[in-house]
């Protein structure tokens, strides 16, 4: 693929079924929010507190009202949601959530008592494994290397992450949290972010489920056997690479921990 080709439009997202939008006033919005980032664990976590018995989902994880759709107003957004009193909080889990510069204000003012958790994983690792998932799905077909010198190109100006090239191709973009999480903590105060190292929750998914149920005040109830989502396997990253990226984002993520008094141990 050349790198200025636009890549394919997604299919439009299905309207919920016309009952829930006849009751969308009915419904209850959610309580919690896993705003990312992509390719940080999310699905796993969505799906291990939707299967706990006081916790209820959404009608798709990733409902993506406040990025991508926001102009289909509040009652499609509600529509997506159980009715009240079904559950005594209910989760969605929008992955992009954290790095679209106008969501923050938006969700805070339409959800103003909400908490979210944002699940950050080593902004190389997470870079390589959106790169891979893109060549999967048949959109990317430089080699890493390429694509990377050419994410400026490919992205157009002034940053707007809903583009199809932004949505596909900001590899690097998307880990830097730093920026992103500032955007977040300029409205929602620090005690409503749940910051989860991604690396953390792989390695010991039932230690940071528990360690995430006590922060929503709920009881621990920890399956026997968490399944992890969403696994792939692709070749490792090369050592050149590795180092040039750990380089460019080294700056970003000391910024990180400064804001979130906690150093993340990433090279």
């Amino acid at each position: 693929m050349d790198s200025s080709v636009t890549p394919p439009a997604p299919p439009e997202r299905p309207d919920p079924p016309a009952h829930n939008l006849a009751t969308a006033h009915s419904r209850q919005l959610p309580g919690v929010v896993i705003i990312g980032a992509q390719r940080g664990g999310t699905t796993s976590l969505y799906r291990y507190l939707t299967d706990h018995p006081n916790i209820g989902p959404s009608l798709r994880k990733e409902v993506h009202f406040f990025d991508r759709y926001y102009e289909k107003g509040p009652e499609w957004y509600l529509a997506h949601f159980p009715l009240r009193g079904e559950w005594p909080l209910v989760v969605e889990a929008s992955p992009s959530y954290l790095f679209a510069p106008a969501v923050p204000r938006r969700i805070h003012t339409a959800l103003p008592g909400a908490r979210y958790i944002a699940m950050l994983r080593n902004p190389v690792d997470r870079a390589y494994s959106q790169y891979q998932l893109m060549v999967r799905r048949g959109i990317e077909s430089l080699p890493f290397a390429e694509a990377l010198a050419a994410e400026q190109v490919r992205l157009p100006g002034p940053d707007n992450p809903m583009t199809l090239p932004w949505r596909h191709f900001s590899y690097t973009k998307r880990g830097l949290y730093a920026e992103q999480l500032q955007r977040w903590l300029a409205v929602v105060p620090r005690e409503r972010l749940f910051v989860i190292r991604s690396e953390d929750f792989y390695a010991d998914p039932a230690a940071i489920l528990e360690r995430t149920l006590d922060w929503l005040g709920l009881p621990s109830v920890i399956p026997d056997s968490l399944k992890p989502y969403h696994l792939a396997e692709y070749p490792d990253l090369d050592a050149a690479t590795r180092r040039r990226l750990a380089g460019y984002f080294a700056p970003h993520n000391q910024m990180l921990y400064g804001l979130i008094g906690r150093d993340l141990e990433w090279e």
